[in-house]
């Protein structure tokens, strides 16, 4: 035993005060290193370490299956894509039956000639009554027998493509609700095509009567851009033949694929309103010179009559329409707009 008797008055109270000092810095000591030194820490960090691991490996994992599945579906557009651009090489010239078949007429070839031999003598008998000039009347015979039933096989095949255009959205959204409601795609294409107006009616029931001779589904749908050769038909296929073979939710693409084609229509009827003032300028400029014409051939015969009874005025009257023509197109290419 140490003899502690010495240590009196402020001896001991200084040998007091560094007692508790040294205690106290040990506390401080202990409590900040002993969750080092008692491997607290440690664990705590090797769990969080461990956590992260596991949620990192959850995030590749995702990204990677991302990655496959957008690479699935970029292998499927390139294929798609491919096999439309040897179809649009073998099909640059569109023939005459593949016209009339997207025009909605069930013509034949033979049918076109006899419908184009009698436009052509209806305009010749109708040259020969209003004009009594054998060269007018031959020359409106010929125009009427090769240039009018071409323009009329073009204008139904425009209209029809425009009405297709009006009623896919709708088709679509039929389609988009029996999937919800669990029924396969093809009974939903069945129901189109059975109430859907003409003409999707009628190329969904193309895609029906197809899939009976025992093709894919895929293959079917592939098809209607052939017949419809318009972006939307496109637009179709493509989600189709991506959803046939990537998988994915096929309601949440083709209600996408409505909700594009709808916003193209609203677009399309935007332009064209406010095109139609700009057309209606385009007409009533390249109407004026004739209208002009007629009145002072009305006012003063004589005057514009040796525009015609001339060669320097036949010059001038060939001048003028070869520039109104080159101003015409160039209006048309400027009111035009493709999207």
């Amino acid at each position: 035993m140490f003899d502690l008797q010495f240590l009196q008055g402020p001896e001991a109270a200084t040998v007091g005060v560094a007692v508790l000092v040294t205690l106290c810095i040990g506390g401080i000591i202990y409590a900040v290193f002993q969750p080092a030194l008692s491997g607290t820490k440690r664990r705590d960090e090797r769990m969080t370490v461990i956590t992260t691991r596991s949620q990192s490996v959850e995030a590749r994992t995702q990204v990677r299956d991302g990655d496959k599945r957008r690479r699935s579906v970029q292998d499927q557009l390139k294929e798609f894509e491919e096999r439309q651009k040897k179809k649009s090489q073998k099909q640059t010239h569109v023939t005459l039956n593949v016209r009339m078949e997207q025009a909605g007429l069930n013509w034949e070839r033979k049918h076109f000639i006899f419908f184009s031999i009698a436009c052509g003598i209806v305009f010749l008998l109708l040259g020969l009554i209003f004009s009594k000039n054998l060269i007018v009347a031959l020359a409106l015979g010929f125009a009427g027998g090769l240039g009018f039933p071409r323009w009329f096989v073009n204008y139904k095949r425009k209209k029809r493509f425009a009405a297709f255009l009006d009623e896919l959205p709708g088709a679509v959204d039929v389609i988009v609700r029996g999937v919800k409601a669990g029924l396969p795609l093809g009974d939903c294409i069945k129901i189109v095509a059975k109430e859907a107006p003409e003409p999707v009616s009628t190329e969904f029931r193309k895609i029906v009567e197809t899939q009976v001779m025992g093709v894919s589904l895929t293959d079917a749908v592939a098809r209607m851009p052939e017949r419809m050769p318009v972006a939307e038909a496109n637009f179709f296929a493509i989600v189709v033949a991506i959803q046939q073979k990537a998988g994915g939710g096929l309601s949440e693409a083709l209600g996408n694929l409505s909700k594009v084609l709808r916003g193209r229509k609203t677009l399309k009827r935007k332009v064209q309103a406010l095109s139609s003032e700009a057309k209606s300028s385009a007409a009533i400029i390249g109407s004026l010179p004739f209208i002009i014409t007629g009145i002072m051939y009305a006012i003063a015969p004589d005057y514009i009559s040796l525009l015609f009874t001339r060669t320097a005025g036949n010059i001038i009257i060939a001048g003028g329409l070869f520039w109104m023509f080159c101003g015409v197109m160039v209006m048309r290419k400027m009111i035009n707009f493709d999207f």
